[in-house]
């Protein structure tokens, strides 16, 4: 019934005539209806318990389902030969019968609950219209259902085509006439022996116990020589890695030539940032000369108010001679003292901010250079970095050095490789049926043949752990070849690393210094303002004195 189903939903899916769909559907329904009679058999029930009922239900709901689509494509038919009576007939039984599965379905999974509904559509669909139709345009008299034609399913095949002569589908595939009565599919018997329908013996790997023991003592065995081999391997590689360690060699490393062709990133990192600015070190050229011109204005004008009240001072004492007196003379002019006393605070600052701004210009002429250089063309970086210089020998040295690590990571390379291929081998190594076959007494002689599979591997592992000795010493040799060449890389490469670290120094002090050149240019415009009062203070002060003296000659 499975089968016709599959059947019936590719000769709908072919579009194949009505007539054609609502045969091969009537047959499914003849199969189920002979599955339902089997389940009603006593012996079946008994054999298939509480779920009988469960299957009777289901296949009893198949039939209507199937004889209500039976019963839509012959409407179809009746519609396509203009019979519009018989398709009303038609229409309405399949609504029927639907019906009928609808309540039998009750309890089956939602997707089963969807189909119905969804045929429901179909089939309301189609009878509403066709009833609708008959009663208001064509007027036919609707004839009852048992006088018209059953639909049968045994021999509906034929005019579609599908199977052939004494086969089924599943057999054979070539289009053909089938006599009449025989059906589309056909039921196949189960072989409960053949592995195809039941799977793989379970039982095919039960052995006897003593197999079991011997398979266990060999297992032994293997573990054994897996024990023996692992000890020497890990002897070994303890001396390699202690070796390896005192050399300090990374084979990686040794040789970092090719790091002094090409600018670091970060370097380049820099020289992108400022080729965006070319402007970067001009700029910092012009705010220090900028903050130098403010600091000699204020030099100026502290000096020039300084050399007033020197000169005033000279001229009060002179003075003081000629009148013999040592106090200075009454009505003599205020304001000199005040004066005095505020340029010694502005000297006092000026000096200290000196040693400030002549430390900002030592720090900008030592990065000026380096900003310069970051801003400039790449290649002229790359030539500024330190790179080392070896001789033809030096270059051998190294040469020898870096062929000999290779063979250590080869020699290691190979172990481990050797070990990996042991222990696969020994994991899928499996005597079981040949110990089952094999008298207790001739075991151990069993064993000694399978294990002398292993015999190869251990020759080259043996080969590859007395190789180490040679490859060390070669190694030893060529390290102290080397240690004057790594001298050489070692003081090559601090330098080139101290050159990178400068230019990145002066990079990164660029904004510090465009940010202490303004605030120098800020304080000596401030003292610059009140240095000029100052000047102005004391010309008039000195002025007044002056007037005074020549007030106490005239007397």
């Amino acid at each position: 019934g499975q089968a016709q189903e599959c059947l019936l939903e590719k000769s709908m899916l072919d579009n194949r005539k009505s007539f054609l769909v609502a045969r091969i559907s009537a047959q499914v329904v003849d199969y189920y209806k002979e599955a339902c009679r089997a389940l009603e058999n006593s012996e079946t029930a008994s054999l298939l318990g509480k779920i009988q009922k469960d299957w009777k239900k289901l296949v009893q709901m198949k039939i209507y389902y199937f004889a209500a689509v039976a019963h839509l494509h012959m409407g179809k038919q009746a519609e396509e030969q203009q019979k519009f009576g018989e398709r009303v007939i038609y229409f309405q039984s399949a609504l029927d019968k639907l019906n009928e599965a609808i309540k039998l379905a009750k309890g089956q999974p939602e997707t089963v609950q969807e189909a119905l509904r969804f045929t429901m559509d179909v089939i309301g669909g189609k009878y509403n219209s066709a009833k609708k139709d008959n009663d208001f345009i064509y007027h036919e008299a609707v004839p009852a259902l048992d006088t018209l034609q059953s639909v049968k399913g045994q021999g509906a095949l034929g005019p579609l085509g599908w199977g052939g002569a004494g086969g089924s589908l599943w057999e054979r595939s070539q289009p053909g006439l089938c006599p009449t009565g025989a059906p589309l599919v056909k039921a196949l018997p189960v072989n409960p022996t053949d592995p195809a329908v039941t799977g793989p013996d379970i039982f095919a790997k039960l052995v006897p116990m003593a197999a079991h023991e011997a398979s266990s003592l060999y297992s032994e065995e293997k573990a054994k020589l897996l024990r023996d081999v692992m000890a020497k391997i890990e002897a070994k590689n303890e001396v390699l890695d202690q070796f390896m360690d005192s050399m300090q060699l990374d084979p990686e490393t040794v040789d970092n030539l090719d790091m002094y062709n090409h600018i670091p990133p970060v370097l380049m990192e820099k020289c992108a940032a400022l080729s965006v600015r070319p402007d970067t070190v001009r700029n910092l050229v012009q705010s220090m000369q900028v903050l130098s011109g403010v600091f000699t204005d204020v030099e100026a004008s502290l000096k020039e108010i300084r050399d007033l009240l020197e000169e005033d001072e000279a001229q009060e004492r002179k003075l003081q001679e000629l009148l013999g007196r040592v106090p200075p003379a009454p009505g003599s002019p205020p304001g000199l003292a005040e004066v005095s006393k505020e340029c010694s605070k502005y000297l006092e600052l000026h000096e200290k901010a000196s040693f400030t701004n002549t430390e900002l210009h030592r720090a900008m002429n030592l990065h000026l250079g380096n900003l310069r250089l970051l801003g400039g063309p790449l290649e002229q970086v790359r030539v500024a970095l330190p790179t080392p210089t070896l001789s033809e020998d030096d270059k051998q040295v190294l040469q020898n050095l870096k062929r000999i690590l290779a063979k250590v990571q080869e020699m290691r390379d190979q172990r481990m490789s050797l070990e990996q291929q042991l222990r696969e081998m020994i994991q899928k190594d499996d005597i079981t049926t040949s110990l089952v076959t094999t008298d207790r007494s001739e075991m151990k002689k069993l064993f000694e043949e399978q294990l002398k599979k292993y015999d190869q591997l251990k020759v080259y592992l043996e080969q590859n752990l007395a190789a180490q000795e040679n490859v060390l010493k070669a190694l030893t040799d060529a390290n102290v070849k080397y240690a004057a060449v790594r001298k050489a890389l070692a003081e090559v490469e601090h330098k080139w690393n101290t050159t990178v670290q400068t230019l990145v120094a002066s990079y990164e002090a660029y904004e510090d210094l465009m940010k202490k050149s303004q605030e120098g240019k800020d304080f000596y415009t401030d003292l610059e303002g009140k240095a000029a009062k100052l000047l102005e203070r004391a010309r008039a002060a000195c002025q007044a004195s002056e007037a005074h003296r020549q007030q106490l000659l005239e007397r």
